[in-house]
C-alpha cells in the first residue's frame, strides 16, 4: 500500500507540471568521456596504439660489499646519484626511485630500452653496481608511454632538484 501512494503521487506531480514550457532556463551542459588523441604526442613518447611501450625495469637489491665506512657509503651513494642523474640527461632512465621499506630490495630504474642487454650495459656504469653495494634483476616491462613525460613533469614540480 506505501509503494501505491508513492505511485500516486509520482503521478499527480507529473500531471500537474506545465508540459508546455519544457525548455530549461540555463543548457544542461553535455558531458562526455571523449579523449582527442593526440598523435603527435604519441609519436614523441613512443605510443603504439594502446598508449603504451617496452621498457626494461631494473630492481635494485641489497649487493654483497655493503659493508663500508659513513664516509665511504656517502662517496658512494653521491656517485650513484649523479649516474642516474646522467641516464636521465641522456633520455635513457626514465624513472628511478627507491623504495621505502626496509629490505633486500632497494629501489626501481624504468630504462627507455627494449633489450635487457642494453639496460644491463647501462646499469654497469652505476658505481654502485660496480662496487657490488647493489645488484639488479632485470625485467622487459610494457607500460605506458607517458611515463616518457614524467621527467619533464618531475622537474616543474620539484623544488630542490638532485
Amino acid at each position: 500500500m506505501k509503494n501505491l501512494n508513492i505511485v500516486i503521487l509520482f503521478l499527480i506531480g507529473l500531471i500537474s507540471c506545465d508540459q508546455k514550457d519544457t525548455t530549461l532556463s540555463t543548457p544542461i551542459p553535455q558531458v562526455t568521456n571523449e579523449v582527442q588523441f593526440d598523435s603527435l604526442r604519441a609519436v614523441k613518447v613512443g605510443a603504439d596504439q594502446y598508449g603504451m611501450k617496452q621498457y626494461v625495469m631494473a630492481f635494485l637489491k641489497k649487493g654483497p660489499n655493503r659493508d663500508r665506512s659513513k664516509e665511504d657509503a656517502d662517496r658512494l651513494q653521491k656517485a650513484h646519484m649523479e649516474n642516474i642523474g646522467r641516464l636521465a640527461e641522456m633520455g635513457k632512465l626514465v624513472l628511478a626511485g627507491p623504495f621505502l621499506k626496509e629490505g633486500d630490495l632497494r629501489g626501481i630504474y624504468i630504462f627507455d630500452v627494449t633489450t635487457e642487454e642494453e639496460a644491463k650495459s647501462l646499469v654497469e656504469t652505476d658505481p654502485a653496481i660496480q662496487e657490488g653495494s647493489l645488484v639488479m634483476e632485470l625485467v622487459p616491462w610494457y607500460g605506458s608511454a607517458a611515463l616518457m613525460e614524467v621527467g619533464e613533469i618531475h622537474e616543474k614540480i620539484s623544488k630542490i632538484n638532485i
